[in-house]
């Protein structure tokens, strides 16, 4: 085996590549936290001089708002540029002008997921003859079956657990040869033959990757537990199954993700006044100050404010219990000047809205919909931030949080449960506040536990403050993510494979 393993990292999802690879600013495209950790792995095994490639859709639309032919001469500079070619685009007119990576329309995102695939499978694979294939989500769930039967270790990485299902007959009608690996797909029923199942009987896109995927990980180790013990009744059985059976044999794993470099009030370009654990507790205020102005809340740095930043979707990220609370705690603590901050959209953004406007609060209550800047600077010049969902595959803002002197509130779930530890001021340890029971008045607690450490000697607050910031940028940061899944490849590229002939390298 090559001293450096070439591996093939499959996403249908990524933010930037590394400039070295040939790529630009507009390569970039994303839908959720898949792209980030897609393009920092990418990133830190490109900096360790591995053999990494990557294969994407050419979401040309997505990727520049030029013309075609300035398109393809930016690729074929990157190409004379690499002398070896590592970013391969796949290339199909179900995705070349899409605008957004998935669509509303189940039929288009399975069009575009059946013509990535066939891509990667018919085109790339063979090109590229990796040594190991990494693949993410059920964009990408048929390429295990087939790197299984072709013997190529793969490893298969879930993000989020939404997945689509499509018959072998249309699969096979878009391209791809699944009757040379049909074994090794996961179909809604047992199969009894081929024949007999390539027209009705319907294969699951994620759990066919988990099935036959050498490896499998999930963005934490406790969501993976949970969906072991079955404690998700969202979760299908058949996906709880087979990794409960992967689990079994010592082949799931969990990896937390870890923010952006840019997420750091040291470097952060968005941000008013940049700050670190030594000097966070004046430039917090300047910020805070600078946010106040900014939301149009009453000017006063010496006031508690707490952030909300993820989507309102009261399904999973837990909005509706601070509407249920957002009044009562806003009266309950009137005298120290409280705040409430949302920088996000969805579904329960009127009912934000119309709390504040229907108590005249809009001094004490912001409600703006999603901006990035606004973001960052609400990271900035907050004192807590809420992320009390109901499940959690990994989350990033609570590790935001901590990085940035801005103290968690969570619930104890999944990945929030891996980076959230109570705050123990005797030991000097834990960063954050837990509720465990899943309500509004559970919340609640968590909140009052927030304003009892508000309310403690600054001096006392700034100690631990600077120590919970040098914690977590030590801890949750793309190196250790990156070393995790090293770790893994290495381990999975000790087991013996035989490789196909077609796929040997020459």
């Amino acid at each position: 085996m090559p001293n450096r393993p070439r591996i093939l990292i499959v996403t249908p999802e990524v933010t930037y590549l590394p400039e070295e690879m040939g790529s630009c600013a507009g390569y970039s495209a994303k839908a959720g936290g898949l792209a980030d950790v897609s393009a920092a792995l990418i990133s830190a095994l490109f900096d360790l001089n591995s053999d990494v490639h990557v294969a994407i859709p050419d979401y040309r639309s997505i990727y520049h708002d030029y013309s075609t032919e300035k398109h393809d001469r930016e690729v074929e500079k990157i190409r004379q540029f690499l002398n070896e070619e590592r970013i391969h685009f796949a290339a199909d007119r179900a995705f070349l002008y899409k605008e957004k990576v998935y669509s509303a329309s189940y039929k288009t995102n399975l069009k575009v997921s059946l013509a990535f695939q066939r891509e990667v499978i018919n085109n790339i694979i063979p090109r590229v003859k990796p040594d190991i294939i990494h693949c993410n989500d059920w964009m990408t769930g048929l390429i295990p079956a087939m790197a299984r039967q072709y013997g190529i270790p793969c490893l298969f990485s879930i993000h989020n657990i939404h997945t689509m299902t499509s018959t072998l007959a249309e699969i096979e009608d878009r391209g791809i040869d699944a009757a040379s690996f049909w074994q090794w797909l996961y179909f809604k029923r047992m199969p009894e033959s081929y024949e007999e199942s390539r027209e009705s009987n319907r294969v699951d896109f994620l759990c066919s990757g988990v099935f036959s995927a050498h490896y499998v990980n999930t963005v934490s180790p406790a969501f993976l537990q949970e969906i072991v013990e079955n404690r998700h009744p969202f979760v299908e059985p058949g996906l709880q199954a087979e990794l409960t059976h992967k689990w079994k044999a010592g082949c799931a794993t969990g990896i937390l993700n870890a923010p952006e470099p840019e997420f750091n009030p040291a470097v952060d370009e968005m941000i008013r006044f940049n700050y670190g654990p030594k000097n966070h507790r004046g430039m917090k205020q300047k910020n805070k100050a600078f946010l106040q102005k900014t939301v149009g809340l009453e000017q006063n740095p010496d006031a508690p404010l707490f952030f909300w930043p993820s989507r309102l979707d009261p399904v999973q990220k837990g909005c509706q219990l601070l509407a249920h609370i957002m009044y009562e705690t806003i009266e309950r603590y009137w005298d120290t000047g409280i705040q409430i901050v949302s920088v996000a959209d969805g579904e329960y953004y009127k009912h934000f809205k119309d709390i504040a406007g229907f108590h005249d609060l809009s001094h004490r209550i912001g409600v703006l919909s999603f901006d990035e800047q606004l973001s960052h600077q609400a990271f900035a010049g907050s004192d807590f931030v809420f992320m009390p969902s109901s499940f959690e595959p990994c989350g990033l803002p609570q590790i935001i949080g901590a990085i940035y002197g801005t103290l968690p509130i969570v619930f104890d779930t999944g990945g929030l449960h891996d980076t959230v530890r109570p705050l123990d001021l005797e030991n000097s340890s834990g960063n954050g506040f837990i509720f465990t029971v899943y309500d509004a008045q559970g919340l609640n607690w968590a909140v009052d536990r927030a304003m009892d450490f508000f309310a403690l000697n600054p001096d006392e607050r700034e100690v631990q403050i600077r120590r919970i910031m040098i914690e977590s940028v030590t801890e949750f940061n793309h190196s250790r993510c990156a070393e995790s899944y090293i770790s893994l490849y290495e381990k999975m590229l000790e087991r013996p494979f035989i490789v196909s002939p077609f796929l040997s390298k020459s």
